[in-house]
């Protein structure tokens, strides 16, 4: 996936990063409305219902905030619309694709996340040194500053499994993405254990496709699905040098479809985790 997706993925997650100052100006009209309030951010933060380093990142100008993190904000500050009116002239994302935006905002509000990836570990499940192995060999060449604005990005996302424990993530993985050991035995090896420890948490499940399978629903590539707060499905499908972003119904349908068909085709939890440990093993 390349923050893209990192999902969205590209091998590097999105492409060129962007750097945003409409996001910086959020997070400082955002931080003066909550000054202002006379709130720290442990006091602001369960009232709007995010955790503490969500606000933080939000008024760092490093997170695309929410919707309803934006209406429960406006209505603990009393800002007067003008968080609202931020928040409408939002653009750019730093260390996220243009064409994933709209994807990442979906994902941050999401009551359900399905991935298959058939190309590298999605970004979610990364470790830095994966990541960073994926951004140092991406072609064009980036340079270190966009390297570093990537990975702040990704690991900013990855929060989305802990801070969120009433969103259920489903993973599929293809298991040569294991077996290729991207950027050697020992990052095969941490990244097999970031991957087991991920799995351990109650909203995770991690699922190996085999590499031996007569018959296989995801040949046609990589996806995403996700089911909004309002039951509403979108799907997000990506390629070399871009991302599609799907809301048509009878599209999604046969994604979710395929999806789970996938799900009884790859090995079990149990199965797929007991495969993760014996290749850790092996490394």
């Amino acid at each position: 996936m390349s923050d893209g997706a990192g999902g969205a993925e590209a091998p590097c997650e999105g492409g060129e990063p962007e750097r945003s100052d409409s996001l910086r100006t959020f997070g400082e009209v955002l931080k003066a409305f909550r000054k202002r309030a006379g709130l720290t951010q442990e006091e602001f933060a369960p009232q709007v219902r995010y955790s503490v380093p969500t606000v933080a990142s939000i008024e760092q100008g490093r997170r695309f905030p929410p919707v309803d993190f934006v209406e429960r904000a406006e209505e603990v500050l009393d800002a007067f619309g003008a968080l609202r009116g931020a928040a409408r002239h939002l653009s750019r994302q730093p260390g996220l694709a243009s064409w994933f935006r709209q994807w990442a905002r979906f994902e941050a509000e999401a009551v359900s996340l399905y991935t298959y990836e058939c190309r590298l570990i999605p970004g979610l499940l990364q470790t830095e040194a994966y990541a960073r192995t994926l951004f140092t060999n991406q072609l064009p060449p980036l340079g270190d500053d966009q390297i570093e604005a990537q990975w702040v990005a990704r690991a900013d996302r990855q929060r989305l499994l802990t801070e969120r424990p009433n969103t259920a993530f489903s993973f599929i993985l293809e298991e040569h993405l294991f077996l290729r050991r991207t950027g050697g035995p020992q990052v095969t090896r941490e990244l097999i254990d970031h991957v087991l420890g991920l799995a351990e948490l109650r909203n995770v499940e991690v699922q190996v496709m085999p590499l031996v399978r007569n018959a296989h629903a995801g040949l046609d590539g990589p996806m995403q699905l996700l089911e909004t707060p309002d039951a509403r499905w979108f799907a997000y499908n990506e390629g070399q040098r871009g991302g599609m972003f799907v809301a048509d119904r009878k599209e999604v349908s046969v994604l979710q479809m395929r999806y789970a068909r996938m799900r009884s085709q790859a090995l079990s939890l149990d199965d797929s985790l007991g495969l993760l440990r014996q290749m850790r093993g092996a490394s």
